[in-house]
């Protein structure tokens, strides 16, 4: 298609990578960060022992009810020692287990008097879009700041080779944040296989001089998915990882973790919120070398049109 002055127009992607920027800063200072999220920050602890990992998981997964359960409640419920839990409200920063669930408290009054009203008679079906919509209000106030993203998209716009990693169920997302990222950036590789293949092109990544690796790792989180982190930090590769969880190893061999939540009330889960993330950091990286990402659309409207890749609609 051309205007009225003959220049042809953008596609509908160079259109929304020129109007779709991202703003730096908070845009909005009056919303308060998810709840879910503001656990993560109060139990960002840079080494947490395995115990104390359980009580701070258990505590995201179970907000409203745990923040008001006795010490020794709260010690069975997430299969730990009393004293565990002591030391755990010591190690994130309060005087003791009282202090701790004061803290706890407030965060799950906001969530009821801020949160979705009650389900009335939902089906199944209807529950998992209301849990996905949940998510994704979570992960609309997690944007308030985007400068964590922004940062991340520029640092993954600048390793070339990129490498995107996504094992098991997680290679779907993997899969779509590449074949995009393709239209924009000179080297994208895509890594869906574990074991020694995976190995194999981290390795060669960090060789032909790669920097960062993106990871998507969703629940049932594979070993190898872990182990091939591992490998690529041991490599000298950054990781920037997108998960449903914090907290954990996989977490901590990571250099900057977008946490977002999954649906998880059908047999399968859903990934409303991931999906959003990685589009967010598709927009960053268009965002941090806007000369690139026009020259590359437009390079690839051109070979799309010559080979008529696409139907018209």
């Amino acid at each position: 298609m051309e205007d009225k002055g003959g220049a042809p127009s953008p596609s509908p992607q160079q259109a929304r990578a020129q109007a779709s920027a991202i703003t730096s800063g908070k845009t909005a200072p009056e919303a308060e960060a998810s709840p879910t999220s503001q656990l993560r920050t109060l139990f960002d602890q840079p080494r947490l022992s395995p115990g104390q990992r359980r009580i701070a998981q258990y505590l995201i997964e179970h907000l409203t009810e745990a923040a008001f359960l006795s010490i020794t409640d709260l010690a069975e419920r997430a299969g730990v020692s009393q004293p565990s839990v002591t030391r755990f409200a010591a190690a994130v920063g309060f005087s003791g287990y009282p202090a701790l669930r004061e803290k706890l408290q407030s965060i799950a009054l906001g969530t009821f008097a801020g949160g979705p009203s009650e389900e009335n008679g939902a089906n199944e079906l209807q529950s998992a879009v209301d849990a996905e919509i949940e998510n994704l209000e979570n992960l609309r106030r997690d944007f308030v700041d985007p400068d964590k993203v922004i940062d991340a998209g520029r640092k993954l716009s600048q390793s070339t080779p990129l490498t995107i990693l996504g094992l098991r169920i997680s290679a779907s997302l993997a899969e779509y944040f590449a074949y995009a990222a393709r239209r924009i950036h000179p080297d994208v590789r895509l890594v869906t296989r574990g074991g020694s293949v995976a190995y194999d092109a981290l390795l060669q990544s960090r060789e032909a001089g790669g920097t960062w690796v993106l990871a998507f790792s969703m629940p049932r989180h594979a070993q190898e998915t872990l182990t091939a982190v591992q490998v690529a930090r041991s490599a000298g590769l950054k990781i920037a990882l997108v998960t449903d969880l914090a907290l954990g190893p996989l977490a901590d061999a990571a250099d900057v973790v977008f946490a977002t939540g999954t649906g998880s009330r059908l047999v399968f889960d859903s990934y409303a919120a991931p999906g959003v993330m990685a589009a967010a950091l598709l927009q960053a990286m268009t965002d941090a070398d806007p000369e690139r990402t026009q020259g590359r659309l437009e390079e690839y409207e051109q070979i799309s049109d010559q080979h008529q890749f696409f139907l018209r609609d």
